[in-house]
């Protein structure tokens, strides 16, 4: 991106894929093209362009783009407001007419249309910005069948909407998903509606593998590795005394909603001599941390291996083990700075029920829970088949 490109789109005309303002300040208006750029309803397969600093009708008007107002504008990717997440670039960019600068928001068409935000699917044809048509959306259901980029995307042809927990869907999921006005209209089947979650394929006339991880009662002779095992040592090796276990198995809801009330009070807390005049309360292992590289493990693990997350605590370390490697461009050298999603649907679902708030942070969270518990840092092990995560005892526990 340079001037002569940006001015050659100010002078284009074509209105489906800019949009310009002057304001820094309207993140409704920047979200929803963000969302209608990745929706991408012309079916151009180009990029559209958000463009602040520029003023139609002032064409004087200058802007000084700062690194804090880049980050701002970047973090729309990951923020969880935009599902599923856009894929997009930032940068600044010298006004074409000379002095001041452009951010300009380069945004892809999104794989796995539809894309909403705030629950509304947002596109725009030509000049026309408005909320997609239940017709609009199945164009671009229509469109994604034929590019399944992920395995929670592929249709799952041996599910069966009998084996859904639909109950689930239309009171807690769906809700929490889409717009409460979307849902009141809505005139579509349910099948319509899963499929615009991208838990059914209407091509297939199947659920996808998603939508059987996320809703079936039961996925497990689907998906054998689709549980956590934990498991407590009394010492610090596998060849120590079996203190307990507990294996969670069923929908990913039903795994996520147990896993999160047993780690509930699970950790305890006492107070250590930090300084000569102060005591601070600790945990042996501070339960966010735990929480987060547990969801962590869930998210990016590979479904189709027939190995569960591992959840094993040791007297002095807790290991979470789950299959699979850092996926597409996450490498041990980027790591944790590029995270690449191996189950973007899933990833979706999980910030919808809760269990993520931000993208890309969980590593970070874990390590702050650590560091304020005064504890030592975690650990990770990359193999091409498995990722470890090794939280450490607090020292005086």
């Amino acid at each position: 991106m340079n001037s002569e490109f940006l001015k050659s789109l100010l002078e284009c005309g074509e209105l489906d894929r800019v949009e310009m303002t002057r304001s820094t300040t309207d993140l409704d208006k920047f979200r929803e093209a963000i969302c209608s750029f990745s929706n991408d309803m012309p079916g151009r397969g180009e990029p559209g362009y958000l463009l602040i600093g520029i003023d139609e009708k002032d064409p004087s008007f200058r802007l000084s783009i700062t690194d804090e107002l880049l980050q701002k504008f970047a973090s729309f990717r990951s923020d969880g407001q935009i599902m599923p997440m856009p894929v997009l670039n930032v940068s600044k960019v010298p006004h074409p007419g000379g002095n001041g600068d452009v951010l300009v928001v380069e945004v892809r068409p999104q794989d796995m249309p539809p894309v909403r935000y705030k629950g509304r699917v947002h596109i725009r044809v030509g000049p026309r910005k408005d909320t997609a048509s239940e017709a609009e959306e199945r164009v671009m259901m229509e469109r994604r069948t034929s590019n399944f980029p992920t395995f929670d995307a592929t249709p799952c042809p041996e599910g069966d909407l009998k084996r859904l927990d639909l109950e689930t869907f239309r009171q807690t999921y769906r809700p929490e998903a889409v717009a409460a006005e979307v849902i009141a209209e809505n005139h579509r089947t349910l099948e319509e509606q899963l499929a615009a979650l991208r838990f059914y394929n209407l091509k297939r006339n199947c659920p996808t593998n998603a939508g059987m991880l996320v809703f079936a009662y039961d996925p497990l002779d689907l998906f054998p590795g689709a549980k956590i095992q934990f498991v407590q040592y009394d010492g610090p090796g596998l060849a120590d005394e079996v203190v307990a276990e507990k294996t969670f198995t069923g929908s990913l809801i039903t795994v996520l909603s147990e896993m999160d009330s047993f780690l509930k009070g699970r950790f305890t807390q006492k107070p250590v001599v930090v300084s000569e005049l102060r005591e601070q309360a600790v945990f042996d292992y501070p339960t966010e941390a735990v929480r987060e590289l547990l969801m962590n493990s869930v998210l990016h693990r590979d479904y189709q291996s027939t190995s569960p997350v591992r959840f094993y605590q040791f007297s002095d370390r807790i290991e979470i083990q789950n299959p699979g490697g850092l996926y597409g461009d996450a490498s041990p050298e980027n790591f944790p700075q590029v995270n690449a999603y191996r189950n973007p649907i899933i990833a979706e679902a999980m910030h919808v029920l809760g269990y993520v708030n931000r993208f890309g942070r969980g590593i970070a969270r874990a390590r702050r829970a650590m560091e304020e518990n005064c504890s030592p840092e975690p650990s990770f092990q990359f193999e091409i088949n498995h990722f470890l995560a090794e939280i450490p005892k607090h020292p005086h526990r």
